[in-house]
């Protein structure tokens, strides 16, 4: 892998124990978590309080091996802290893409974009990724200038799904779709959504740009 990328990586674990982890820890502890967890189930609650170690670890564990993608991508996405970012500069037209950080792979970055955008609905705002052969959708619920993501993902051709609040991990028979993260802002018109995966890594992680 070299020496750029695990030069990368001890940074990244230097800030896993910074600020912009510290922002995940403060959300947990804030009383007005609670809003979002009437709906999350328990797993999912679990695994947004995990963030910071789940973070780490797949950090970590880029260093097994080569991955797959431009892994200049990584450093420019996980090391800025998290910003606050305030509801009316999250709206609109966004380009997005995915990459995955442990587990199956050591990391996986997707070098197509596709289109995602987020808009007013029900009185709060809705997350969406339009196209791709992997979609999602879900609400944003504001904490400490930050966003936690409730959602779920879908396969092209598939009905959207919703998010469901039961877990496979609780012996529920259709979840493993459910999904929750952590976005903040990176820089001008620059996000990251952190969401600490069930499936084939330990991290997916959604860049958004425009």
């Amino acid at each position: 892998m070299g020496g750029t990328v695990k030069a990368f990586i001890a940074g990244a674990l230097v800030h896993a124990n910074a600020p912009c982890l510290a922002l995940a820890l403060s959300l947990i502890a804030t009383p007005a978590f609670a809003g979002w967890r009437d709906t999350a189930s328990p797993a999912d609650i679990e695994r947004i309080e995990q963030l910071p170690q789940i973070r780490a670890a797949a950090i970590q564990d880029a260093q097994r091996g080569a991955g797959r993608g431009d892994w200049r991508a990584l450093p420019r996405v996980m090391e800025p802290e998290g910003r606050a970012i305030p509801a009316q500069a999250l709206l609109g037209n966004w380009r997005c893409r995915e990459m995955k950080l442990g587990g199956m792979n050591s990391y996986m970055v997707y070098d197509q974009w596709f289109s995602c955008n987020v808009r007013p609905f029900r009185g709060g705002l809705l997350l969406q990724k339009m196209d791709g052969s992997q979609r999602f959708v879900g609400f944003l619920f504001p904490e400490n200038g930050a966003w936690v993501y409730l959602g779920s993902s879908s396969a092209r051709g598939e009905p959207w799904h919703n998010y469901s609040g039961a877990s496979p991990a609780l012996g529920a028979q259709v979840t493993p779709d459910d999904q929750i993260g952590l976005l903040t802002g990176i820089g001008d018109n620059h996000l990251r959504l952190e969401m600490p995966a069930i499936q084939e890594s330990l991290l997916d992680v959604v860049e958004f740009t425009r």
